[in-house]
């Protein structure tokens, strides 16, 4: 089994495995499949995910040296299946499939967008637990995400969350760290128009205008900057009443098979970013789901078999990275050369190119094959490439 980490935290130099070996396995990917899988047994498996590995600083490093443009910070919190109730930090979480509260343990994804390329790479899972008693759920994000502040702004100052996020309590200390936030509000959000007019010479100065009112916006404080006849977008600044501070406001009108007009209201508190660029940054947000999507399907996010917060952990983090290390292998490298083709990600794909590599590597091992020779060669790699969409 290939290598990646010596961990230097002990005296025997454990070997960690490399994040590609749950990229071989089809099935189900647990201590169980591991041992099968190789020439380890299923307690080595237990131990070697109890110790220490920075994934944080791993991903940072390859999104670094891979990424280049426009990026972004995204933080999306997912419900991942658990049954029993010893394991560490299990409780009723929100599922947004089941659209209820479900018992089970729920994953802080951390990730970096990709703007321009349109696509969300794995930067850390962050376990909800050990929610202090003065804490809600916001505050313990916040908390979590503060502890990777000098981090995260090398990377991008704009972090992009979901309309759940929208929130006093979380965006004013965020802003206080010097994060911008991108996001949404409720479509009945109380905003106010800021007065724009001259000022009396007496009394106090006027600083709004009326409230904003989504079925007749005023074309006097909002500016259309596309109108296509089925969708108008509309720019301006606002007060927002709720979080007590003025927004970069882009609101989307969507004109429904009803012939009736609805809309959706994005922000971003940075006062001088581009309306498309909010557009593009929120949209591009829903790239992290479907980081857990392929991290579920493919790379046994949701088969982890242990109880330990430790365990746990590594093994969210091993799944969800293994999905960075297949995009940047196979996937990258084609839309770089390619910037305005639409390439199709498909980690199906991949994990058959894997699969193909474990089964041909046994053959050879067995049947003490010799893959230098060119007849070989050629047939093996057609072999790597058997059952794929494309090579």
């Amino acid at each position: 089994m290939t290598t990646w980490h010596q961990n230097r935290q002990t005296n025997h130099h454990s070997i960690l495995p490399h994040p590609k070996f749950f990229l071989f396995i089809k099935d189900k990917i647990n201590f169980s499949q591991l041992a099968r899988y190789s020439g380890r047994n299923e307690e080595s498996y237990r131990n070697l995910f109890a110790k220490p590995f920075d994934f944080f600083n791993f991903n940072k490093i390859l999104i670094e040296q891979h990424i280049e443009g426009k990026k972004a910070i995204a933080f999306d919190p997912s419900y991942i299946n658990k049954t029993g109730k010893h394991t560490a930090g299990v409780n009723y979480f929100w599922s947004g499939v089941a659209g209820q509260m479900k018992w089970g343990l729920e994953l802080g994804g951390l990730a970096i967008l990709d703007i321009d390329h349109h696509t969300a790479f794995h930067l850390k899972a962050i376990k909800t637990i050990d929610v202090k008693h003065d804490e809600n759920l916001l505050t313990f994000y916040k908390r979590k995400l503060l502890e990777h502040k000098e981090a995260l702004l090398t990377l991008s100052k704009y972090l992009v969350v979901d309309a759940y996020f929208s929130k006093d309590s979380f965006i004013t200390p965020m802003r206080a760290e010097k994060f911008e936030i991108v996001s949404r509000l409720r479509n009945d959000a109380n905003l106010n128009y800021l007065y724009t007019g001259e000022q009396k010479g007496r009394g106090r100065s006027k600083v709004y205008d009326g409230k904003v009112d989504y079925k007749n916006l005023s074309l006097h404080h909002t500016t259309c900057v596309q109108d296509n006849g089925k969708e108008r977008i509309y720019h301006m600044q606002a007060y927002s009443v709720a979080l007590k501070i003025t927004l970069n406001i882009v609101i989307v009108k969507t004109l429904t098979k009803h012939n009736k007009w609805q809309h959706r209201i994005y922000f971003s508190t940075d006062l001088t970013q581009d309306w498309q660029d909010i557009l593009d940054f929120y949209k591009t947000r829903f790239q992290i789901e479907f980081l857990y999507r392929d991290a579920k399907q493919h790379t046994g996010l949701n088969d982890c078999e242990a109880r330990s917060k430790e365990k746990i952990d590594f093994h969210w983090n091993m799944s969800l990275t293994a999905i960075n290390l297949a995009k940047v292998k196979y996937w990258l490298p084609k839309k770089n050369a390619m910037p305005n083709t639409d390439i199709v990600f498909s980690m199906s794909d991949v994990k058959t190119r894997y699969n193909n590599e474990l089964m041909v590597n046994k053959f050879i091992s067995m049947f003490a094959i010799n893959p230098k020779l060119a007849i070989n060669r050629r047939k093996i790699s057609e072999f790597l490439e058997f059952g794929r969409m494309a090579a």
